[in-house]
Parts: structure tokens; sequence; C-alpha cells
């Protein structure tokens, strides 16, 4: 394992470079994503979020920064070995509330409770939350806010599509993926949701942050997947998917009987050329720079879903990569974008709900 700080890039503000007409385009994009949530409230008559809209578990865990780190892994939060409550969020990624029997990307949110230090958004700098968002894909399909507007203006029309044919379309990329997979041909999905990947077990998953963040004084990506026995027996199992709350229902039987461990690992950048920091849909090659364990997640056994949970991480909580220290930034114009779409989504969310946004200060405000 290469840990010579040498080899990696340092971080520096030089590393992020503004991109032309971003400012529009990040405006244009979160206008749509604003009218698919308006869109969205008229349908359910409650707010959701334009992303992850469908939660599937809501648990309560612990994050152990390993001891021992070398120098290059050992900053911010990972600094020094702790152990922290961590709010866990599994997801799927459109911002509708869609069938299960639809395979789409899935998602896993952290919410690291306890930490202290100054947080890089100004209205939360007193704040004691870390958020991490990972999905179960290593890149960003639509990388750059200029793909990205593309993509949600041709899906905005296909926002209120009636599921039924939403199902066929899922079923159709799906069937023509396999093939390809057959011969050993590989297709990137041509939505950026996901739509075509196969409707495997959510807590079998590999989670990526996707596109890049800093890491104290270096640049990385995160990735969390499964170490202990229980999740890694789920990796690639198919799930049937009949019933529309098929993955929630996956995810209170197993954590009402046993536990899941996952293992978090940083990969750092050792060349801008070859690990682009403002085209998230460049998947850094592991050969150049290996995913090295940073920390391990303890989720117990316990009820993952209840009444009171549901209502306090869909209406309640608000997980945005931003919600960070300063040493673990977003960085790209695809994560620039995002701090906007985020912020204005979860202001309407609460707005429409009548509902307060916290953060906790204490794992202790998760509802049983």
């Amino acid at each position: 394992m290469t840990t010579n700080p040498l080899t990696y890039v340092r971080y520096s503000d030089d590393v992020e470079v503004k991109q032309p007409n971003e400012d529009e385009q990040s405006r244009q994009a979160v206008e749509s994503m604003a009218r698919v949530n308006r869109l969205m409230f008229d349908k359910h008559r409650h707010a959701i979020r334009d992303a992850h809209a469908k939660s599937h578990g809501v648990l309560r865990g612990e994050l152990q920064i390993y001891d021992n780190l070398p120098e290059p892994l050992a900053q911010g939060l990972f600094k020094t070995p702790s152990t922290y409550p961590v709010i866990i969020r599994f997801s799927t990624a459109p911002g509708a509330l869609g069938p299960d029997g639809q395979p789409t990307f899935r998602g896993m949110a952290l919410k690291v409770v306890g930490v202290p230090g100054t947080k890089f958004l100004p209205e939360e700098a007193d704040a004691l939350t870390q958020d991490f968002l990972l999905v179960n894909h290593p890149v960003i399909p639509t990388g750059t806010v200029e793909t990205y507007l593309k993509a949600q203006l041709k899906q905005e029309p296909a926002a209120d599509t009636p599921p039924v044919l939403q199902k066929a379309k899922s079923q159709l990329v799906t069937g023509v993926h396999k093939a390809l997979d057959a011969v050993g041909v590989a297709l990137e999905p041509a939505d950026p949701l996901g739509t075509g990947k196969p409707n495997t077990h959510i807590l079998g998953e590999t989670f990526f942050s996707m596109a890049a963040l800093r890491y104290g004084d270096y640049i990385a990506k995160l990735l969390a997947k499964p170490i202990s026995e229980g999740v890694k027996a789920l990796q690639g199992q198919e799930i049937d998917g009949s019933n529309d709350s098929a993955l929630r229902d996956l995810v209170v039987d197993f954590f009402a009987n046993q536990g899941a461990e996952y293992e978090l690992a940083a990969q750092l950048c050792t060349d801008l050329a070859t690990m682009p920091i403002e085209d998230g849909s460049v998947e850094w090659p592991q050969a150049q720079s290996p995913y090295q364990p940073i920390a391990k997640l303890v989720i117990p056994s316990q009820a993952a879903y209840s009444p009171a949970r549901r209502v306090y991480v869909d209406d309640v909580l608000t997980f945005n990569p931003f919600h960070c220290l300063p040493e673990h930034r977003p960085l790209g114009n695809i994560m620039r974008v995002r701090r906007l779409a985020y912020e204005t989504s979860s202001q309407y969310r609460h707005q429409m709900n009548a509902q307060p946004r916290v953060e906790p200060s204490s794992i202790d405000e998760l509802p049983d």
C-alpha cells in the first residue's frame, strides 16, 4: 500500500475551475427541479426530496475511525481514532415515490453526529453534524453542470409518467443490459437515475461518493462496502420487486434479526489529468490509486422504519454533502450546483410540510 504523501495531489483552491456558463446552467437546472418539486407536491399533497425521495430504512449506528492511519488518510474527521454516532438513511435515486419493482440507483446517506469544529456553511457554523452522501455507482453519469442540465430538462416532462409506463421502460432497459452483460459488453446507463441496473438487494451494495471532495490536505473519493457476513451474502442478490415497498420490507426484516458492518475507504487523487475534479462522470483508476480503509460503520439490530423515524427522516432531517467540515467540502461544478439544489429543495420541503429543519446535536433525537 502506497502511503507516501508526495504521491498524492495536495488540495488547493486552484483545483476547482469554474466552467463557462456554470451560473446560468445551474440556475436553469435548479428551476427545473423546483418545478418538478411543485408537481410532486400537487400529486401527493406532501413535499418530497427532489432526489432520493423514497426512503427504505432509517438506522442508528456508529462510525469507528481506524487507529494508526497514515498521514494522508488521517485527515479532517478521520485525523484521530474516534467513535461517532451516525444516522443512516437508505433510499432510491428518483425524486418521485415509484414502485420498488423499478430498478434504479440506491443511496446511503450518513449523518455523523457530535462532530466538533466550525462547519463549512456559514448558517450552520455551530452544527455538530457531518454528512456523507453515497450512491451505488462509482460516478455521476451526468458529471458536469452542462450534461446535468440536459438530463434534467429531458426528464422533467416525464416526471409524472404513470407508474405502469415507468415499470415497462425499466424492464426493457434492464433486459437490454442483461443481454449485453451475457456477451461481455458493458453499457453505461443512458438514464442518470440508473433504471437499467439490476434490481438487487439494497443492503448488499457498495456505495460511492461518486464525485470528489476535499480530504484535508488532499483530495479523495469515498466508498462504503459490506464487510459483515450477513450483508456480504446479499451482494448481487436480485430481489422480487412485485411489492411496491419491497426494499423497505427487506431492510426492516434484516435488521429485526441481525446487525451489519460496512467499511469506509478513501481513494486519494494522484493525478488531476486522469482523476479530474470538474467531471464527475470519470471513474478514477483504482490501479493508479486504490481505495484504502479509514473507518467502520457498525449498525446493530433494530426497528429500521418506525412511523416516527419515517417522519423524522423524510420531513425533518436534511442530508446535504455541504453539511460538512471545511476539510471535507465537495469539489467540482456538479457538486457546486448540488449546493444550490439541496438548499432550494430543503427549504421548499420544510415550508410546505410545516416542519422544522433541524440538525441534531445528539443521536437521542432520532426516534425509536
